[in-house]
């Protein structure tokens, strides 16, 4: 794979998870984005590191891999309460949940 189309590529993953990250209100839907983000930035980091010759950048997308590991599963929790308590997983209803 060239340089050219893994940085396009994590250019385009990078643009899709934004813009479902600010035009959709469903909570399932803002944690894909979020991981289409994490994605992005790992093969952005993996394919300079392998562009410079060093490790740095893969070391640093696994440690990604467990901040977004460990993000999905908290934002799965938060979908969890959100749904027993309104019954919808849109966002704005989760505005509503504080004191």
């Amino acid at each position: 794979m060239s340089v050219s189309f893994a940085i396009l590529l994590g250019f385009l993953l990078f643009s899709l998870g934004v813009f479902g990250l600010l035009s959709r209100r469903n909570l399932i839907v803002v944690l894909l984005s979020l991981e289409l983000l994490f994605v992005a930035a790992g093969i952005n980091f993996v394919v300079f590191s392998n562009l410079h010759k060093n490790l740095e950048g893969q070391i640093f997308t696994i440690f990604l891999i467990a901040v977004a590991a460990g993000e999905a599963a908290i934002g799965i929790g938060l979908l969890i309460a959100l749904f027993r308590v309104r019954k919808s997983a849109n966002v704005d209803e989760a505005k509503s949940l504080r004191g």
